[in-house]
């Protein structure tokens, strides 16, 4: 057995960060940990900013960062663990897009580094100090990269595209529902 060089080091500060916070997020959704609004919560918010059923959206969204969060921290199925993650980072990006980058003014600026950090370890994989090592990689094939985010791809796509389709209808055509949208967002969780 070789010596874990600085790359293992590097890609396990990587999982374990971005993996928690990601975890942390999902909890917040599906538990109402941390300050969250839970899957009611959730769900009425994901609802006001154009995801629908949004109880059924605050699942999936909660499930993709929990799930997607605690496997890169433990560096097990890494191409779909950082694929689901990454698509529901570009389903919190869509939400923000409209308040330009910056998460100071309410902008995609955090979700997009969480979403392309979690891309960024599936496509490197998760390094010597993981359990896809530890288990032979049977879960973390070459082949599962371009299959998870392709598909990931796939849905989130269609996800954001209905979910811009609701709320050019909801607004008569128009594009300024997005600022009220995020005002309701900042009214119902604080931020």
């Amino acid at each position: 057995m070789t010596a874990y060089d600085r790359r293992d080091l590097g890609l396990l500060l990587l999982r374990l960060g971005t993996g928690g916070v990601l975890a942390a997020h999902g909890a917040q959704k599906l538990l109402g940990w941390f300050g969250g609004g839970g899957l009611e919560g959730t769900g009425q918010f994901m609802e006001s900013v154009g995801y629908a059923p949004g109880k059924a959206s605050a699942t999936a969204a909660g499930l993709a960062e929990a799930g997607g969060g605690t496997l890169l921290a433990l560096g097990l199925a890494t191409p779909a663990a950082g694929a689901a993650a990454a698509g529901a980072m570009a389903g919190a990006s869509a939400v923000h897009a409209p308040n330009g980058f910056f998460n100071a003014g309410g902008g995609y600026e955090y979700a997009a580094t969480l979403g392309l950090t979690a891309a960024g370890l599936a496509v490197t994989g998760p390094g010597r100090l993981s359990l896809d090592h530890a288990l032979g990689h049977t879960v973390n094939r070459g082949w599962m990269v371009p299959v998870a985010l392709g598909a990931t791809a796939l849905v989130t796509t269609l996800v954001v595209g209905a979910r811009n389709r609701r709320l050019r209808e909801k607004e008569g055509g128009g594009d300024d529902g997005q600022a009220s949208l995020f005002e309701e967002e900042e009214a119902l969780f604080g931020e």
